[in-house]
C-alpha cells in the first residue's frame, strides 16, 4: 500500500484508500451474489466463516447480523435473564450493557484502569463479591472490552470467573479483531468473542454485520440456531425462542475481499501508532506501549489531556489545522439516562466509578487507521502539541 502524500487531507476514517486497491473484486463479489440470488446466508457467508475461524485460530465462527446481535445471541444461549448480573465496564459504547437489559438481566458497571482504559479486575472482583454478598442478584457473565484495540487481561478475567462459580466470560472485541495476547488471537480467550464488522472497525463491511468466535462446537451450534429464529433441522422446526440475526451474504462477499488485507493492515495501525507515540510529548498522555504480551489492533487511538479545558484547546487547535478527532466516550454508562435505575438497583444506589468518570473528561481520539502517513501523523501530533 502506498502512502498518501504529506499534505494529502487527513481523514478519521479511510474507507475510500482501502476501496480503491480492491474494488474490482468487490464488484465481482457483489455481482457473484446478484447472480445467485442467495441474500441470506448464502455461500458467501460460508466461506468467511472459514476464513475468519482460520485467522483467529478458534474452531467456530458463525456469522451475525451485527456486534450488538453477536452479544445477545452469545447470552441468549447462556439463558440470561432476570435476576442476573452481567458486570461489564462503564467506560464503553452503549451496545455492551444495552443487551443484557433487553434481556431482563441488570448490567453492573465496572470501573477501568487509566494506564489501559480496559476493565480494572480489582473493581471487578470487589463488585462481583459485593452482588454475591447482597444476594438480590446472581453473578452470571462477565464481559470484557477489548477497548481501543487493546485486549483485556483474559487470563485473569477467566480466572476470577471461574473462583466464582463459572461466571460466562464473554469477549467484546468489536474494537480490536486481529489483536493478540501472548501471541494469540482474540476469538479463543473467552468462553465466546463478538465481533463487530461496522464500517469503521479492523475489519469493517459496507453495512452491519458481526460474528462469534468460540472453541465450543456445542455453544457454535446454538449460535447458529439462534441466529435463525431458534430453528433445528429445518426452516420450520423451532427449537427455542431465537432472533433474525442473520449476515447478508453481500457484505460476506465484501468482507472476503478484505481479509487478505487484514494483516497487512494491522500492520500499517501499529506502526502509525508508534508515529504518534514519538511525537506526542507531556502534558498529553499517549497511550502506552502494550504491555509485553499484549498486541493492541489499534482499533482508535486515543490520548488523555490533562483536563476537559485542556482537551477543549486541543480539539479547538486540530480544527484551526482542518484536522479530525473525536471522542470515545464523553459520558460513562452508569451517568447515561438509559442505566440510571440498573446501576443503583445493582448496589442500592449509584457507586461512583471515579476512573471512568475523569477518562470521559481528558479522552481524546486521533485519525486512525492503515493508510496514514509518517507526515499526516507529524501534522496530527504537532497540532496536538501547539494547543501547549
Amino acid at each position: 500500500m502506498t502512502p498518501p502524500p504529506d499534505d494529502a487531507p487527513v481523514a478519521f476514517f479511510d474507507m475510500k484508500a482501502q476501496q480503491a486497491l480492491i474494488r474490482a473484486g468487490i464488484d465481482a463479489g457483489i455481482a457473484r451474489v446478484l447472480d445467485h440470488g442467495r441474500f441470506i446466508q448464502g455461500p458467501e457467508v460460508d466461506a468467511l466463516e472459514e476464513k475468519l475461524a482460520a485467522f483467529a485460530g478458534v474452531a467456530h465462527c458463525v456469522g451475525v447480523s451485527s456486534g450488538t446481535d453477536a452479544l445477545q445471541i452469545a447470552m441468549m444461549a447462556e439463558n440470561i435473564g432476570p435476576g442476573d448480573a452481567v458486570f461489564l465496564p462503564a467506560f464503553t459504547y452503549t451496545a455492551t450493557a444495552e443487551v443484557p437489559l433487553v434481556l431482563g438481566a441488570t448490567p453492573v458497571f465496572v470501573d477501568v484502569e487509566e494506564a489501559t482504559f480496559n476493565i480494572d479486575l480489582a473493581d471487578l472482583e470487589r463488585r462481583v463479591e459485593l452482588v454475591a454478598r447482597e444476594g438480590r442478584l446472581r453473578p452470571r457473565a462477565v464481559v470484557g472490552v477489548d477497548l481501543y484495540g487493546l485486549p483485556a487481561d483474559w487470563p485473569a478475567i477467566e480466572a476470577l470467573c471461574g473462583r466464582h462459580g463459572g461466571m460466562f466470560a464473554l469477549d467484546d472485541a468489536a474494537q480490536a479483531f486481529g489483536a493478540r495476547l501472548h501471541g494469540k488471537r482474540l476469538g479463543g480467550w473467552a468462553d465466546a468473542t463478538a465481533c463487530s464488522f461496522y464500517p469503521t472497525k479492523t475489519l469493517g463491511c459496507y453495512g452491519d454485520g458481526g460474528a462469534l468466535l468460540t472453541d465450543d462446537a456445542d455453544r457454535a451450534a446454538l449460535y447458529r440456531s439462534l441466529r435463525t429464529h431458534g430453528e433445528g433441522a429445518s426452516r420450520y422446526e423451532v427449537l427455542r425462542t431465537g432472533m433474525n440475526g442473520r449476515l447478508d451474504s453481500i457484505q460476506a462477499a465484501i468482507l472476503l475481499e478484505k481479509v487478505p488485507l487484514l494483516e497487512g493492515e494491522l500492520a500499517a495501525r501499529a506502526r502509525a501508532a508508534r508515529w504518534y507515540a514519538e511525537r506526542l510529548r507531556a502534558p498529553v498522555v499517549a497511550p502506552p506501549s502494550p504491555t509485553p504480551g499484549f498486541e493492541s489492533a489499534w482499533g482508535i487511538y486515543s490520548i488523555l489531556l490533562p483536563d476537559a479545558a485542556a482537551r477543549d484547546r486541543v480539539q479547538a487547535a486540530l480544527g484551526a489545522a482542518g484536522l479530525p478527532s473525536a471522542i470515545y466516550y464523553p459520558k460513562p454508562l452508569h451517568h447515561q439516562p438509559a442505566y440510571r435505575a440498573a446501576h443503583a438497583a445493582a448496589f442500592g444506589g449509584p457507586p461512583p466509578l471515579p476512573v471512568s468518570e475523569d477518562l470521559c473528561a481528558r479522552v481524546l481520539s486521533l485519525p486512525m487507521h492503515p493508510y496514514l502517513s509518517e507526515g499526516q501523523v507529524a501534522r496530527v501530533a504537532d497540532a496536538v502539541m501547539s494547543a501547549f
